[in-house]
């Protein structure tokens, strides 16, 4: 399912402007796959996951942000066990470890689907 969501968030140019209309241009994308989730799932502490899909897989979404403040952000999500897997996306240009304690974690480039 993560090349699935990985190809889908590729496949095109996606809104860089807002992060309301892009994670809401992200869920039209995500039902036009077939792929469900839900939005805003509290994981707990107080953290708001911008996505929930099946399998545990969590995904964030972030236009611009520091790179430390967001790599702190995933690691944090990372802690909690109903997330196994997470996928940032992001307009920062960053590197992402390939596991934040033991979670598999996935970057996706925005820039990827205007090229």
């Amino acid at each position: 399912m993560i090349n699935e969501i990985v190809r889908a968030l590729k496949s095109r140019p996606l809104p860089l402007n807002d992060e309301k209309e892009l994670q809401a241009e992200i869920s039209k994308l995500l039902e036009s796959r077939g792929i469900p989730h839900k939005r805003e799932v509290g994981l707990g502490d107080g953290d708001v996951i911008d996505f929930m899909l099946p399998d545990g897989i969590g995904m964030e979404i972030k236009i611009k942000a520091p790179k430390r403040q967001i790599y702190r952000q995933c690691k944090r999500y990372c802690g909690h066990a109903q997330l196994r897997t997470l996928v940032l996306v992001s307009a920062t240009a960053m590197g992402l470890p390939v596991q934040i304690d033991g979670k598999d974690c996935y970057y996706v480039s925005l820039g990827a689907g205007w090229l």
